[in-house]
């Protein structure tokens, strides 16, 4: 089946149709893609951890990619959160292995990339926001209102900055959000229309037909700069989740 349109990639189809009178909870290539890759996590993680002898003192493959990873994420945790980084690793790991699976899975052909839709996007950077606050609030209490009030501040100042600071501090989860999904779906248009601008020429026949191994040469290109953007916006958006968890525990 062809695409006539670049935005026709990102289309949630339903595979087995359920309704209930007006709602609709119809199983999407969307919920299969998540499906796909959490149970990769996890089917991963269990090949790992299930036999002992799955880690080696010289490690294969599998097991460098793994370590890299996690160093990675308790290097970032330890450096934003210091000691208490590790009580919020197993949370922060998995919300970098889902994005970056997620991103992933998207590159491949006839894949459906589903951190390229705001509403999931936005779900997870409002349920990151949401849990940030209630470990605030458990830390401080209703001292967290000093998020919004920077010491020292003179009360005529404050009427300016408080409205501001809240305004700010509560776009954090849009803005997170709309980054990753933003990424994911202009990069993902522009394959699809330098995929496209390749076939027509391909089928045009003649000269065209030459001519069209230069774009085909281009979406190389830029597929191998869409596999660093997928690992890259998987990586800001776990360090920007640290950096609020930071700024919950430290008041900043």
């Amino acid at each position: 089946m062809f695409l006539f349109s670049p935005l026709e990639q990102f289309q949630i189809l339903p595979i087995i149709n359920i309704g209930f009178g007006n709602l609709d909870f119809s199983f999407t290539n969307g919920n299969l893609i998540i499906i796909i890759a959490l149970g990769s996590y996890i089917l991963s993680m269990n090949m790992l951890l299930s036999n002992k002898q799955s880690f080696y003192i010289v490690p294969s493959k599998w097991q460098i990619v793994i370590e890299v990873f996690y160093e990675t994420i308790a290097n970032m945790l330890y450096d934003n959160l210091g000691n208490r980084g590790s009580q919020y690793f197993p949370f922060v790991f998995i919300l970098f292995m889902f994005v970056l699976l997620s991103n992933l899975i998207g590159l491949v052909p006839y894949s459906f990339t589903i951190t390229s839709h705001l509403i999931v996007t936005f779900s997870l950077a409002l349920s990151v926001f949401i849990g940030v606050n209630i470990i605030c609030a458990k830390e401080h209490g209703l001292h967290m209102i000093s998020l919004f009030l920077p010491s020292g501040t003179s009360l005529g100042l404050a009427l300016l900055l408080v409205p501001i600071e809240f305004v700010s501090y509560m776009f954090k989860p849009i803005s997170l959000g709309v980054r990753l999904f933003a990424n994911m779906m202009a990069g993902h248009t522009l394959l699809k229309v330098i995929a496209g601008f390749a076939w027509s020429m391909m089928t045009s026949g003649g000269l065209l037909f030459v001519a069209h191994f230069l774009p085909i040469f281009v979406l190389i290109l830029l597929v191998g700069l869409e596999l660093g953007v997928a690992m890259i916006q998987a990586y800001v958006f776990t360090i920007l989740t640290c950096i609020y968890l930071n700024d919950a525990i430290n008041l900043h």
